[in-house]
Formats: C-alpha cells, sequence, structure tokens
C-alpha cells in the first residue's frame, strides 16, 4: 500500500514500513514477496531475530564481532550462509560471515 502523498509504503496498519533490521527480516520479506520460491521456514528459527539488529550490519569500521558470535551459537547459520551466498548478499553479517570473507569463499570454491 502506498501513501497517497507519495513518499513511501505503508504498513496495513497505516503506519511507515520499517526497513529490514536483521538477515532474518530481509528473508522474511523475500518471502512474502516471492511466495513461488517457497518458504524460507528456517529464518523463524535464526537467533538474530532475537537479538540486536544494528549487530548485524554495523557502520563502515564498526566490530562484527557480537554479531559473529551470535551465529556461532544459530542453528540455522547454513542455511543462512547459503541463502547469502545464493542470492549474492553485499551488505551485514549472514551465517557468520561478513561480506568480504563471503566473496573469499565464493574465490575459493571457483
Amino acid at each position: 500500500m502506498w501513501n497517497i502523498l507519495g513518499d513511501g509504503p505503508l504498513n496495513p496498519n497505516g503506519g511507515r514500513e520499517r526497513e529490514p533490521r536483521t538477515p532474518a527480516d530481509v528473508l522474511r520479506l523475500v518471502a512474502a514477496e516471492n511466495p513461488e520460491e517457497g518458504a524460507l521456514g528456517w529464518q523463524d528459527r535464526a537467533l538474530c531475530a532475537q537479538t540486536d539488529p544494528e549487530a548485524f550490519f554495523p557502520e563502515k569500521g564498526g566490530s562484527t564481532r557480537e554479531a559473529k558470535r551470535v551465529c556461532t551459537s544459530c542453528d540455522v547459520r547454513a542455511e543462512c550462509l547459503e541463502y547469502a551466498l545464493e542470492s549474492d548478499e553485499r551488505f551485514g553479517i549472514w551465517g557468520g560471515l561478513s561480506e568480504r570473507e563471503r566473496r573469499k569463499l565464493k574465490r575459493r570454491a571457483i
């Protein structure tokens, strides 16, 4: 639904939709917008959905330590990393790896 003033989408309750805050939030939006891609049910079990979203998208030069610590104990870490690699996610910590680490992993796989 779009605001009649043309300044962005509204959620069904009339408020502005917030930007995705964690990898799990992003995945929920993808699943909602692309039902033909199948359910990404594992994102509901992602620990990042229960923690500080700022940790997963740090400012340039910011610490990734907290996000990676959460990822190490997450049951769906492998699925998250697989999604990030397949979707070419360029920002944030996904599956315990930063964008730079995911690029290195992709290069080694080639």
